[in-house]
């Protein structure tokens, strides 16, 4: 399989013999103002531009949403993704969505799905600590993960915008997955409440998934980041676990 970071959450593999881009959001540098209710809310979004061209990077079999965010799905990708394309996502109120934009090849993720022959499994996130989650929830909603598994190919997971907590540790111990990617910008809203994950979150699955490689992504793009590639590798040598930690810039490539 090969892994190629695009921006933000935005990734392409291609596994099994099939392109996959995941949580495309295309728009251009500072296209798009700031969140609001998040840190930094004055900074245009994104604060990066794309590595590559739009039109290679929709040049896909499949794409997964893992939820219908708009750092994650925008209106750049809803033109440029051809209307038939296979949209996989994590259930009806997201499928209406897509529906809506006039994409018309749509899943429901369920418990186990094939494409392919390729087994994509939907696991459970928790988009910020609990307390968080019940002053936001309505902004915040529901997220996913997502496992691949193929007998020729490494099994992949990706977790989505999720902290630390016990549905990530339960997908671990379940999966064990050999590939992992982290949302790892530790995005914050007003009062320094987590969101994704930040240095400490990537180090407990560091420690609960021992023989993963880990993928550092959704670094450096949204105005409410607050951990940046230069620190996350400081903390990585600090705790001697650059061997199985990387963090790719935009545009760079994996193969496994």
């Amino acid at each position: 399989m090969e892994f190629t970071q695009i921006r933000n959450a935005t990734v392409k593999i291609s596994y099994a013999g099939k392109k996959i881009l995941i949580d495309p959001w295309l728009a251009e540098k500072g296209a798009v103002p700031g969140f609001g209710g998040t840190i930094n809310e004055h900074i245009r979004n994104p604060t990066a531009e794309l590595p590559i061209p739009v039109k290679q990077i929709v040049d896909v079999d499949a794409v997964i949403l893992t939820h219908d965010h708009p750092d994650h799905w925008d209106d750049t990708a809803r033109n440029a993704i051809p209307k038939d394309m296979l949209f996989f996502v994590q259930h009806e109120k997201d499928a209406q969505a897509v529906r809506l934009a006039g994409f018309s090849n749509i899943r429901v993720l369920g418990e186990s799905n094939d494409y392919e022959g390729i087994t994509l499994i939907k696991t459970p996130g928790q988009h910020g600590k609990p307390r968080v989650l019940e002053d936001m929830k309505a902004l915040l909603g529901e997220v996913s993960g997502v496992i691949l598994k193929h007998p020729d190919e490494k099994t992949f997971y990706i977790a989505g915008d999720t902290v630390w907590c016990q549905a990530v540790e339960d997908s671990l111990k379940k999966y064990h997955p050999d590939i992992v990617v982290l949302n790892s910008c530790d995005a914050q809203v007003i009062g320094n409440e987590s969101i994704i994950m930040g240095k400490q979150d990537i180090y407990e699955v560091y420690k609960a998934a021992p023989e993963a490689t880990i993928i550092a992504s959704h670094m450096e793009a949204v105005n409410h980041a607050t951990l940046s590639r230069k620190e996350l590798r400081e903390f990585l040598n600090e705790k001697a676990m650059t061997q199985r930690v990387r963090v790719p810039e935009d545009g760079e490539s994996y193969t496994f």
